[in-house]
């Protein structure tokens, strides 16, 4: 599914938590993933206050919009001008 990033986010930091979690949740990982051939920035995780680890892509937290149930969708973009979709 599409991942997203979110304006509100600083570097390393996910500031989407609660009921924007709920509707974004984050790319939650136990160990870092592999970078496949098309991602050619860093990978990385951030630990989320619950202790959950986020993954980051050039250092932006990670998210999926529940709205999008299909391949390809991308229904989250420019959602409120602050969510994107996240181009490796």
């Amino acid at each position: 599914l599409t991942l997203y990033t979110f304006a509100k986010d600083t570097t390393g930091v996910s500031n989407c938590t609660g009921p924007c979690a709920i509707n974004w949740p984050p790319l939650l990982v136990s160990q870092l993933p592999s970078r496949g051939i098309a991602v050619r920035g860093a990978l990385g995780t951030l630990t989320r206050a619950d202790g959950s680890k986020q993954v980051t892509y050039q250092g932006h937290p990670l998210y999926f919009w529940k709205n999008d149930t299909k391949a390809g969708e991308a229904s989250g973009e420019g959602i409120m001008n602050v969510w994107t979709v996240a181009r490796p």
